[in-house]
């Protein structure tokens, strides 16, 4: 006898079936007992006429794996539409040891703290299961809406010589007795292969040694890049990652109806995005929220929330483009705008109060980007392999990265990006 998933039992009303899966709750009412099992398509309920069935559950707690042989039966008031009766149950792994919460309740007790320290247990709640089952699928959304865009997927180093963006917040690592770092982002090897492919992207980890403490920050993260070549300018790169977005929340719309339903928070529409200037969002907070930023060089947490407040507003849109932010908070590899060199041509697309994605125009021309580098402190002997790209002919280029954990926590509302993170590092947390 095959085994039967819970979300297939419908398939097999009147019929003795084999099920497998984990003790979810049992509830011990006299006569007639219930109990939910769990297994990896959802929870189906078990009937239990007989008490001394369940003597092999003597001393055993939730998340016991079972198995369960019985007979398929139609129920409309049950979850799945169906339950099952006259059981025969095996233990296949018993738990004795009391879990250290709760998780057979709708909603999750413990402090995120001791979530996380046994995260092991605790992403088997099926509301996480369906937050990190709808990040799967955001994956696989981008992936698909690249491939048939024509991008070819790449994957760059994560040890590398040198800092991919200057700064001092890099992981070292010793690699056999020469210095080496982690990589920040793939951000030098996708321009390389530009020269090559023209349109590539990659999703994979990215780190950066910076001591946050915030809500928004951790130290390893998913990045979704994307860079491509003959643009006619910045532009470009906003209307696709426009479409993008708008593609990848159609399909999983499409795709993951049951897990948003569990989030509970609707997907944003992504209609026309509103485009404004760094200089003149700085204005609009002025005006709008009373806080003269004028003279700063970059957008705070506060300042992107208020924008996004105001996006929603003034425009219907949860999410905004801010652009030309100035060139000496950028990259040394950003193109500058040639009518304001102050300023770059880049942007950042806010969504929900925060920063989301981070992209711009490259600097293309060789001379131009040795000239950057060597205005910032940078050795461009230390960036021959990159340089060599250049020298031998770019194209107008640029592109973008997107958070991936921050994205899911945008979307189903995660206080924490630790929330939308299986296994996060942060400056206290290397385990589990």
């Amino acid at each position: 006898m095959r085994r039967v998933l819970a979300a297939e039992a419908a398939q097999y009303v009147g019929q003795r079936v084999r099920l497998a899966g984990w003790l979810f709750q049992l509830r011990r009412m006299g006569g007639i007992n219930f109990l939910l099992l769990r297994d990896r398509t959802g929870i189906i309920q078990v009937v239990v006429g007989d008490p001394a069935r369940l003597e092999v559950l003597a001393g055993l707690q939730a998340e016991t794996v079972l198995q369960v042989v019985g007979t398929v039966v139609a129920e409309p008031r049950a979850r799945l539409g169906v339950e099952v009766h006259d059981p025969v149950l095996s233990v296949l792994a018993p738990v004795t040891d009391v879990l250290p919460f709760e998780i057979n309740k709708k909603i999750l007790r413990p402090s995120l703290d001791v979530f996380l320290d046994n995260a092991a247990v605790g992403l088997r709640h099926p509301r996480k299961q369906s937050v990190f089952r709808l990040g799967a699928g955001l994956l696989a959304a981008f992936a698909d809406y690249f491939v048939t865009h024509d991008f070819v997927q790449i994957r760059t180093p994560k040890i590398v010589a040198a800092a991919t963006e200057g700064g001092a917040n890099l992981f070292a690592v010793d690699y056999f007795g020469r210095p080496a770092y982690l990589a920040q982002s793939p951000q030098l090897y996708k321009q390389i292969m530009v020269g090559a492919f023209e349109r590539v992207f990659e999703i994979g980890p990215a780190f950066r040694a910076e001591p946050h403490y915030t809500t928004r920050h951790i130290n390893e993260f998913t990045s979704i890049d994307a860079e491509m070549g003959f643009i006619d300018g910045f532009g470009d790169l906003m209307d696709l990652l426009a479409d993008l977005l708008r593609s990848v929340l159609e399909q999983v719309s499409r795709t993951h109806r049951t897990e948003l339903d569990d989030v509970g928070l609707p997907l944003p529409r992504m209609d026309e995005v509103p485009v404004v200037k760094f200089r003149e969002a700085q204005e609009i907070i002025l005006r709008r929220f009373g806080e003269d930023c004028r003279r700063e060089l970059d957008l705070s947490p506060q300042h992107e929330r208020w924008l996004c407040e105001w996006a929603v507003q003034e425009r219907g849109s949860e999410f905004v483009f801010v652009t030309h932010y100035p060139t000496s908070k950028r990259p040394f590899y950003t193109l500058p705008d040639p009518a304001d060199p102050k300023h770059s041509l880049s942007f950042d697309l806010l969504f929900r109060g925060a920063e989301l994605v981070t992209g711009g125009q490259r600097i293309n021309d060789y001379r131009q980007l040795v000239d950057s580098m060597v205005a910032r402190g940078i050795d461009p002997a230390g960036f021959a392999g990159y340089l060599e790209a250049f020298e031998y002919g770019m194209p107008p280029e640029g592109g973008f990265a997107i958070g991936y954990e921050r994205l899911l926590a945008r979307l189903t509302g995660a206080e924490n990006i630790r929330e939308t993170t299986l296994f996060p590092r942060d400056v206290n947390r290397l385990t589990p």
